[in-house]
């Protein structure tokens, strides 16, 4: 795959309850125990990790993240195949840099900088 699946992220109204809850359903080891009560799980051997958190605005969303060299590309790229950039590159506090479009159904897609 020349751009790999590297990050999900699920976020919803109560990130404590949806930590619990995947923790439990699949045997995750989410770890939280940082400012913003981000879940972190660890990516086991041939997988992807992942996030568990309460989002911003109170929605419930699943994300899957991207890894590409060249964000802006990816999201002019998007752009001419009929998607649109919902959030330009941004760098996270002591994390990636990322950013979002959505694909011509309105799914919202995160990438990020491989």
């Amino acid at each position: 795959m020349a751009n790999p699946v590297s990050w999900f992220e699920v976020t919803g109204p109560d990130g404590g309850v949806l930590q619990r809850f995947y923790g439990e359903l699949f045997g995750w080891q989410v770890d939280a125990s940082n400012p913003m009560n981000y879940g972190m799980v660890q990516a086991p051997e041939g997988g992807i990790g992942g996030g568990i958190a309460a989002s911003q605005d109170g929605s419930a969303q699943v994300t899957f993240y991207v890894a590409v060299p060249d964000l802006q590309a990816a999201l002019d790229t998007a752009g001419q195949l009929g998607g649109k950039t919902v959030s330009p590159p941004m760098e996270v506090p002591g994390g990636p840099t990322i950013a979002y479009f959505s694909d011509p159904a309105g799914n919202r897609i995160g990438l990020m900088k491989a």
